[in-house]
């Protein structure tokens, strides 16, 4: 088959099947394990150099009231991930990622959510999967997470937590959108 061309969701679909039917080959988990502990570790930038007598702000070319800070996700409330379990809270939307390989659910995961903040929807359910590899979790229930906290979904989303196991679990996240800029709260 070229390299060039992508699979159908069939074959995709398949392919899944037919993965994890399969066993690693002896002594392989052990190189598979040190390299997930290499691409695990993420880089850390550099420290910034602050010159005496300015603050951190300053020494960014800001004064503290502009620079922003990271948008940090908190879990959702209590109240709130109960309403949504027992249905008394309205799932507006939902994703189903699983199946599909990280680049193409971080597209498809993105312009979901881009499109549900957009139309002003509060709680989407996104679904990924629980994974079925030997003794981990899946690519897409570790990667999802991650991926909330880069600059293009950190704004979209407010809160974020394991689902309810009706709504599928350890295998799919509650989302609450952040409220469209110029909105009522």
């Amino acid at each position: 088959m070229a390299r060039d061309k992508k699979l159908s969701s069939e074959d995709r679909i398949l392919w899944g099947k037919v993965a994890r039917t399969t066993r690693p080959l002896p002594g392989r988990m052990d190189e598979l394990a040190e390299f997930e502990e290499l691409v695990a570790e993420p880089e850390k930038p550099p420290a910034p150099v602050i010159r005496e007598g300015k603050s951190l702000a300053e020494s960014f070319g800001g004064t503290p009231e502009t620079v922003k800070r990271p948008r940090v996700h908190h879990p959702l409330e209590k109240p709130v991930k109960r309403k949504l379990a027992k249905g008394h809270l309205a799932i507006e939307a939902r994703i189903d990622l699983h199946g599909m390989i990280q680049s193409e659910a971080h597209g498809f995961l993105l312009h979901f959510l881009l499109r549900a903040h957009d139309r002003g929807l509060r709680h989407v359910l996104v679904i990924t999967g629980k994974g079925t590899s030997l003794g981990s979790d899946g690519a897409l229930k570790r990667a999802v997470p991650m991926w909330f906290s880069l600059p293009e979904f950190r704004m979209l989303i407010s809160s974020y937590e394991a689902a309810a196991r009706n709504h599928g679990g350890d295998g799919a996240l509650y989302v609450r959108l952040a409220r469209p800029r110029g909105s009522a709260p």
